[in-house]
């Protein structure tokens, strides 16, 4: 069978031997397909997601000539196990059958969610090999090598979000774990990333003091402070002021920042 690669820049691995498409239209039109994967991507959605509202003439036909190229590119390729009709013509559109093996997306998605059931029941080292090991399977920002319109940057957002997602609950898992010395440099990377993201700047603040570096976490939150105030005119979240007040007072943070379960105000990206 070929897998499939969308977690970073698209690939096609046909027993270790990359054979990726490398005309763009194509391209993307096998990214719509995967990751529609067995269900039928309509005529028109495909057409939208080729050339927006202003579609040429030629559309329907441009997008069949697409797919003739497609199914030429892996004609003597095993593209699914058991199925010679990998690619389909069906009302009103196409439909590419692929195994969930086959896509590291799905692979992906099945690991977040067993790590995010090990972490809330308390298994949080394994948890945290489990979130590592789905992280692990991304190479770059998805899709990094494709055209995407409409359709395919609404996929592109969804896996960017359950990515970070993931990413903050390894962070969580790596904290209850005592990890904070290992946590600091990929915080304050993540931090200079996405600089308006209170979560990332609460987790810093907390793993600084916890390291007893308390001048730096103190400067961590005035950073922020000053960030939020000057992009948008807010102070920071109650939680990260109540923060600042115990890393003050104590020197460090006794529970985990914002808890264990992130509230999706504080989980969204900038």
């Amino acid at each position: 069978m070929l897998d499939f690669k969308v977690l970073g820049p698209l690939q096609v691995i046909d027993s270790q031997r990359v054979c990726t498409p490398t005309a763009p239209k194509v391209r993307q039109v096998l990214a719509l397909l995967l990751l529609r994967a067995n269900q039928v991507v309509p005529v028109d959605a495909l057409i939208e997601e080729l050339w927006g509202e202003a579609p040429p003439q030629s559309a329907i036909t441009t997008a069949q000539t697409y797919i003739y190229q497609l199914r030429r590119s892996f004609g003597r390729s095993t593209v699914t196990a058991g199925r010679d009709d990998w690619l389909i013509t069906t009302p009103p559109g196409y439909l590419m059958y692929a195994t969930a093996q086959q896509v590291d997306a799905n692979a992906f998605h099945a690991l977040s969610r067993q790590g995010r059931q090990l972490l809330d029941g308390g298994r949080t080292e394994e948890a945290a090999a489990v979130l590592r090991r789905a992280l692990d399977l991304w190479s770059g920002p998805g899709l990094a090598n494709v055209l995407t319109g409409r359709h395919l940057q609404a996929h592109a957002v969804h896996l960017e979000e359950e990515r970070l997602r993931t990413l903050e609950l390894r962070i969580l898992a790596d904290a209850e774990l005592g990890r904070h010395h290992e946590l600091i440099g990929e915080l304050r990377g993540l931090v200079a990333a996405h600089p308006l993201n209170e979560w990332f700047h609460g987790q810093l603040i907390a793993a600084l003091s916890r390291c007893g570096r308390r001048s730096e976490a103190l400067h961590a939150y005035q950073h922020l402070r000053a960030v939020l105030s000057e992009q948008l005119g807010l102070d920071p979240q109650p939680e990260l002021q109540q923060l600042q007040r115990e890393v003050l007072t104590s020197g460090a943070p006794e529970a985990p920042v914002f808890g264990l379960r992130l509230r999706p105000s504080l989980a969204a990206a900038s």
